[in-house]
């Protein structure tokens, strides 16, 4: 009876506290995520090629349960069944699920947006010319990204410790929602450039003025930096030239900076902000934005102290979400205007289209929560609204709380519930694909992830 216990004991319990005191490690991957001259953009061909790239780039978490991903696309935006597809390579790749994989859109305009649900409407559709919609190259970015995972999952570096750090960045974010009439109504808007005196004389506006910073380290060698400052990545664009602008410059200098760690770099809920107070769309400015924000990035990583790391420390959460659609949105209506429109714009009627066709289907978002001591790295879809980051922030003041929008882009803009009936470009129907009520949907979800209630 005796020896029984004993070998119910070595069956049960040994495996579990070998699991516990596993070490953690992180493989790090980056690949060319750059269009060919020729092929579409957001907006526009491709003309060029410039010096920099863009990159599809991020890490694997392994050692805390199935493995983690986070992964951030110098795009303009991945949507619904782009999202999807991106997702599911990835976790085939990391030996997961693709509910365990973050992966998010800088929203860069000089670049490219993958949205395969769209792709496929155009198709059955026999519509001519969206050409942006085209996903062999995607598809083909797709593959890389999954190959250089299983190429670098073998070489993970082990992490012995993490680090938090935050600092202000500087004269580049600002409100666009800034100027405001008596009747409560947005008016002229300051964009990512502004060159009007008055909107620029207004002040900043709400903005979430820190870039955060989470590092994992293995002793006193960063291996893995990852950063979210919320902000449109603007400074100017529509030249036909990939660009990764200024959040890929300040990337690119950091990593020069440490360039034994991959940086990883995620836009915040950026929806209603950009550097129209700071930019008039000059092109030195670039470099100017970039500076700043890089000089931000220095900051928190001089002040982030490390702390030791195990596997208990790690930790993932999920909240499904439907999210309420926009009332405008008609499917014979959308379909009608397809055929009857020249295809331009970023958001056009095959987005909304693509995301209506999907909600109705029955498709959810999945909230994801990243654990790591008392850091927590909210990720969330859409080109969300800052009021959502300091919320999420607020509601709780003893943890590092830090986002990443631009998840899946499908909803387009989300506004908050009050800033709907203000108007402004930012939630009318080209814009914002949902309703107003989906302001307490992502809230209750932040709060539950969050355990703030």
């Amino acid at each position: 009876m005796k020896r029984n216990l004993i070998s119910l004991f070595f069956v049960l319990f040994i495996p579990l506290i070998a699991v516990a005191a596993g070490p953690i490690k992180v493989a790090s991957f980056d690949v060319d995520a750059t269009p060919p001259i020729g092929s579409a953009m957001a907006y526009d061909p491709v003309k060029r090629l410039d010096e920099l790239t863009l990159r599809c780039r991020g890490i694997v978490i392994l050692g805390a349960e199935q493995p983690i991903v986070l992964c951030a696309v110098d795009w303009i935006g991945i949507a619904n069944e782009g999202h999807d597809a991106f997702r599911s390579a990835l976790a085939d790749a990391a030996g997961t699920v693709p509910g365990r994989v973050a992966l998010h859109a800088l929203h860069q305009h000089d670049a490219p947006g993958c949205d395969f649900t769209a792709e496929r409407i155009i198709r059955e559709l026999n519509l001519e010319g969206y050409t942006r919609f085209d996903g062999i190259f995607h598809r083909q970015v797709i593959q890389r990204a999954a190959d250089a995972i299983r190429i670098a999952i073998p070489n993970a570096q082990t992490a012995t410790h993490f680090g938090y750090g935050e600092a202000i960045v500087k004269e580049v974010a600002s409100n666009r929602r800034v100027s405001v009439g008596p009747d409560g109504k947005v008016g002229s808007m300051r964009g990512s450039s502004c060159k009007v005196p008055g909107l620029i004389a207004l002040p900043e506006g709400l903005i979430d003025p820190i870039v955060s910073l989470l590092g994992f380290w293995n002793e006193n060698k960063p291996v893995a930096l990852l950063s979210a400052y919320a902000c449109h990545p603007q400074s100017y664009y529509r030249l036909g030239i990939p660009s990764p602008d200024f959040p890929g410059i300040a990337r690119f200098i950091r990593g020069q900076d440490v360039n034994v760690a991959m940086h990883v770099h995620f836009n915040g809920a950026g929806g209603n902000i950009a550097a129209g107070k700071y930019n008039d769309g000059t092109q030195s400015n670039r470099m100017v934005l970039a500076t700043r924000l890089a000089n931000g990035m220095r900051e928190a990583f001089d002040g982030s102290t490390r702390i030791p790391l195990t596997s208990a420390d790690i930790g993932w959460s999920s909240e499904l979400v439907s999210l309420p659609v926009a009332p405008h949105l008609n499917e014979p209506d959308l379909i009608a205007k397809l055929k009857d429109t020249n295809p331009k714009g970023y958001i056009s009627y095959a987005d909304q289209l693509a995301w209506l066709q999907r909600s109705k289907a029955g498709h959810k978002i999945d909230i994801t929560c990243l654990r790591v001591g008392d850091v927590r790295m909210l990720h969330l879809p859409g080109e969300l609204f800052v009021e959502y980051q300091l919320a999420a922030k607020a509601m709780r003041p003893d943890l590092h709380v830090m986002m990443a929008a631009y998840g899946n882009y499908g909803p387009g803009y989300i506004g908050t519930a009050a800033a709907y009936p203000e108007g402004g470009y930012e939630t009318g129907p080209t814009a914002s694909s949902v309703a107003p009520e989906v302001e307490p949907v992502l809230m209750n979800a932040m709060q539950n992830l969050l355990g703030a209630k």
